[in-house]
């Protein structure tokens, strides 16, 4: 056996942390069969990216294969892969390690007490794993013993990731229901505190989604019925308006980003309404001509309408293009420029919507440190950079 991973530094060691945070449980790396859960560890321990139980071939298989036609073609082939050997019993010809967790008595998984909370008699929680970052939270996918999914568990285990759980639990409660261009969203099914973790229990989604088409291309029309709540437009007012929301929040970093955005466009007419506040293709689905539409935890209201469409400009070029915060703010122009027209935003107004939302990014990018996340260093100090370059503004650095 090698020793408790939970000493790690690396992705492996900070999931391990957060899911399994009583000290009680034992965990160990080598295949005890006596153990209470066991874990494939794939591919390998130095680079960990998920947590397979291997309760039975049933839930092993359907842990990699449900809903493997959201995944980018090489991830599917690959999990599609794994999840035959599952069925066939040969997992073993992977060599992946086994993470083994021994539970005593008065200790207890998480999935374990959810079961109990959502009438099933025994679930099974698959891991991803990511590098580690304080802004992730670990994502639990539940399955029962059939392979059935029931489930997302996600887990706030710091200050800012606790308070992005919450979020998410009042945002979900204050949808509007699904019509018209209003997306599909899973509903809430628990929310729980486990020890000092703040844990939210939403919905599996249905067998048939499907990755969406030409993600590149954002859905306008859903935007506009997100921002509207699915009603009519809302009457334009001055940019200021929003400004002053901004300077509530404010830190003397961006306060001459503000005062210089206040004296160029202050009174720029923009609609204000909802967002989503994390619109990208990953966190998107079709099914049945619908689109399916989940990670609520930055979601809020009075915002300029185009900020979700700014937003998954910036986080494409950031996330898939591995682009700079600087290119990242151009291709928020162009896509303000290409698409910002069917959104009802004339000129000066996508003008505003870029240089207030990378405000805004900045801003939730503090409000995430000072909760405990730390500074995301792809946008700090790189967005004021591109802010004192944009706005011709001194800025604290």
């Amino acid at each position: 056996m090698v020793a408790d991973p939970r000493a790690r530094t690396d992705g492996i060691g900070w999931v391990t942390r957060a899911v399994f945070d009583d000290p009680g449980l034992r965990l160990e790396i080598g295949d005890d069969p006596a153990a209470a859960a066991r874990y494939a560890v794939l591919p390998d321990l130095d680079r960990a990216r998920f947590l397979l139980p291997l309760g039975s071939r049933t839930v092993t298989a359907a842990s990699v294969l449900a809903y493997n036609a959201l995944r980018p073609p090489r991830v599917r082939a690959s999990r599609a892969a794994i999840g035959l050997l599952a069925r066939a019993g040969a997992l073993r010809l992977t060599r992946a390690p086994v993470l083994s967790v021994h539970v005593p008595a008065g200790a207890e998984l998480l999935w374990d007490h959810l079961a109990g909370l959502l009438d099933v008699p025994r679930l099974h929680a698959a891991i991803g794993i990511r590098p580690p970052d304080p802004h992730h939270k670990p994502t639990l996918q539940l399955f029962d013993d059939a392979g059935r999914p029931r489930g997302y568990a996600k887990i706030g285990w710091n200050d800012g990731t606790r308070a992005m759980v919450r979020a998410e639990v009042a945002a979900l409660a204050s949808l509007p229901p699904p019509g018209g261009d209003l997306p599909t969203v899973p509903r809430l099914l628990r929310r729980l505190r486990w020890h000092d973790r703040e844990v939210a229990v939403i919905e599996p989604m249905p067998p048939g989604v499907r990755r969406i088409d030409r993600p590149d291309v954002p859905r306008t029309a859903v935007m506009l019925a997100v921002a509207r709540r699915g009603g009519p437009a809302a009457a334009p007012q001055p940019a200021a308006r929003f400004l002053d929301t901004l300077r509530r929040r404010s830190a003397p970093a961006v306060d001459g980003a503000i005062d210089a955005l206040l004296a160029r466009d202050g009174e720029v007419p923009v609609e204000l309404g909802d967002w989503h506040g994390d619109w990208v293709p990953w966190n998107m689905a079709r099914h049945r001509g619908e689109i399916l539409l989940w990670d609520w935890e930055n979601s809020g209201s009075g915002v300029p309408v185009g900020f979700d469409l700014a937003h998954q400009a910036f986080q494409t070029a950031l996330s898939t293009r591995r682009r700079p915060a600087a290119e990242c703010a151009d291709a928020v122009d162009a896509a303000l420029s290409a698409y910002g027209p069917a959104l009802g935003l004339a000129p000066q107004a996508r003008r505003f919507v870029a240089d207030a939302y990378l405000i805004e990014l900045w801003l939730r990018t503090r409000e995430l440190s000072a909760g405990g996340a730390g500074w995301n260093p792809k946008l700090h100090p790189a967005l004021l950079h591109v802010l004192a370059a944009r706005l011709g503004s001194p800025l604290e650095v």
